[in-house]
């Protein structure tokens, strides 16, 4: 039989381009991800807006999903650049400068 009181331990994750924030702490058996998230005291850092990506273990999910024991809830930022627009510019300066794979 479970305890009404059971605690879930959990960790919640925030990272900028310079520096990650991990929280690790124990919450009540049936909390939602945005109930951790407040828990964890990472609101003031999120970015701004109603887009908040999350996810748990790098997957999506939503804010009222349930959290297990031992989860690992990922706080997603908006990208800087898109990663795939990227390594083509990357590649067509290799290319330009008669860089050649070997």
């Amino acid at each position: 039989m479970g305890d009404s009181l059971s605690r879930l331990r959990i960790e919640v994750v925030f990272a900028t381009a310079t520096a990650q924030q991990v929280r690790r702490l124990e919450v009540p058996e049936g909390a939602t991800v945005e109930q951790a998230i407040h828990l964890s005291g990472l609101e003031p850092v999120l970015p701004s807006g109603d887009s908040v990506r999350v996810g748990v273990f790098g997957r999506l999910c939503a804010l009222s999903d349930r959290v297990a024991d031992g989860d690992r809830i990922e706080i997603y930022r908006e990208l800087l650049a898109d990663p795939k627009a990227t390594r083509r510019r990357r590649a067509a300066q290799k290319l330009r400068d008669g860089v050649r794979r070997g």
